[in-house]
């Protein structure tokens, strides 16, 4: 279909600014971003929520430098926190903002805020890390995050006092849906105190969960790593007669990481995702599709993300410190079933459970995410020295964009199982002919 027959969606898209652009950027031989610079990006069911009757498009402001800056360099002062889990690729978006920040605009400093939003409440006690040049040039060979992190909420009024005290005038907060939600409450006060504070997201889920985000950097990562402990449950399950590897990967509400290590290495034969439900006995069931699976070829891998199957287990009703309701142990439910299962039909399995999940999120960024991060690092800096507040930068449909803090912070992204990319998951499982109930076939 032409763009002509598009549909625009109207969403409210418009990135606030502090003030008018009056200073020359000092960025040497660059292609500058016109201000009112936009890229149209067509959408679909994974950005909106709901399949659209007629394709669905919207223009979002387009990142990149811009040749006048709100900031003058030299007197301004930036700060980089870094919130919640930890994810492959934030020391990477940290040097990035950091060289960009120090050699090309040459800001007056950068601040690092330790152990996250805790690093502004003078009663925790974190002291602050002066990040320059030398300091970052080799952290992205590591895991983790230098400026270390933390989980739940601290009071917005008590942020913006410590910026203010700082003399901030830039805040690069790196951290997902509530980091980003937190990052709205502290806007909202900067903007009550009549502040010309800039406040930057880089949105960050190694989940790959949140919406109008293409690609979260670190998931790149997270299913190469993936991906190996799948190998190592294969061997083990060819290993022995009955053999079963059965492997968790993060995914707490998406099941993307399970999603893509499947399609990128075949030899899972179960995939659970918390999208798909499941049962365990009776017709279509886990069990009995593995009890025939394991009657035809003597081995079975079962990937399993960590939200999957929640409704098979007893949940405490508890939530951690991010607001994030407490997963039960999905996979002790599986293991402990399956095993009583074979010794009831008094048939001898071999079963192996590999937990890699803080393996994955803490080893160092791969190529491709390190090259990602460095973009986002960037673009986040373009995007504050020109004024820009109250938003995150993203990578949506292969273009880079501004995007307003509160349109990443609604409904998260979930994998679409009726889509053609997961009929794609199901045929490199070869699942569907062992479970053969409706909600396994799109």
């Amino acid at each position: 279909m032409s763009k002509s027959k598009l549909k625009p969606l109207q969403i409210e898209a418009t990135i606030p600014v502090l003030g008018s652009a009056k200073v020359a950027s000092p960025l040497p031989r660059c292609n500058f971003t016109p201000d009112n610079a936009a890229v149209r990006v067509d959408l679909t069911e994974d950005e909106l929520g709901f399949v659209p009757e007629t394709p669905i498009y919207h223009e979002f402001e387009k990142a990149g430098p811009r040749a006048k800056i709100f900031f003058e360099p030299t007197k301004t002062k930036c700060a980089i926190v870094t919130c919640g889990g930890l994810c492959p690729g934030l020391n990477d978006v940290i040097r990035a903002i950091v060289m960009e920040a120090h050699h090309n605009y040459k800001v007056a400093a950068v601040l690092g805020i330790r152990f996250g939003l805790q690093g502004f409440i003078p009663s925790y006690g974190h002291d602050i890390m002066e990040l320059d040049p030398q300091r970052v040039a080799d952290i992205h060979q590591f895991g983790g995050t230098i400026l270390g992190s933390s989980r739940g909420p601290q009071p917005a009024d008590e942020v913006v006092d410590a910026l203010e005290r700082m003399n901030i005038s830039i805040l690069f907060m790196i951290g997902g849906d509530g980091t980003m939600r937190a990052a709205q409450h502290i806007v909202d006060e900067i903007k009550a105190r009549k502040l010309k504070i800039s406040l930057i997201g880089i949105p960050k889920t190694i989940d790959n969960d949140i919406n109008f985000v293409s690609r979260s950097f670190g998931f790149d990562t997270a299913v190469e790593k993936a991906t190996e402990a799948i190998q190592c449950a294969h061997v083990e399950a060819q290993g022995a007669v009955n053999g079963i590897g059965l492997v968790k990967v993060m995914g707490r509400d998406a099941g993307f990481i399970a999603a893509q290590a499947t399609l990128a290495l075949k030899e899972v034969n179960f995939v659970l995702v918390p999208e798909n439900p499941f049962t365990l006995e009776g017709p279509g069931g886990l069990i009995p599709g593995l009890e025939q699976r394991l009657k035809e070829r003597q081995h079975a891998v079962i990937l399993c993300a960590e939200g999957a199957g929640q409704d098979l287990t007893q949940s405490t009703g508890q939530q951690d410190a991010s607001g994030n309701k407490q997963l039960a142990d999905i996979c002790s439910v599986l293991s402990e079933k399956i095993k009583a299962h074979f010794k009831a039909s008094h048939t001898e399995i071999t079963l192996k459970f590999i937990d890699p999940s803080y393996m994955i999120r803490s080893v160092p960024a791969n190529a491709n995410d390190r090259i990602y991060c460095g973009f986002l690092g960037q673009h986040a800096v373009h995007a504050a020295m020109s004024g820009r507040t109250g938003m995150v930068v993203s990578n949506l449909k292969s273009h880079y964009v501004h995007l307003p803090v509160a349109l990443v912070c609604g409904k998260g992204k979930r994998l679409n199982t009726q889509s053609d990319y997961w009929r794609a998951v199901l045929e490199s499982t070869g699942q569907a002919d062992f479970m053969e109930a409706p909600h396994f076939c799109p």
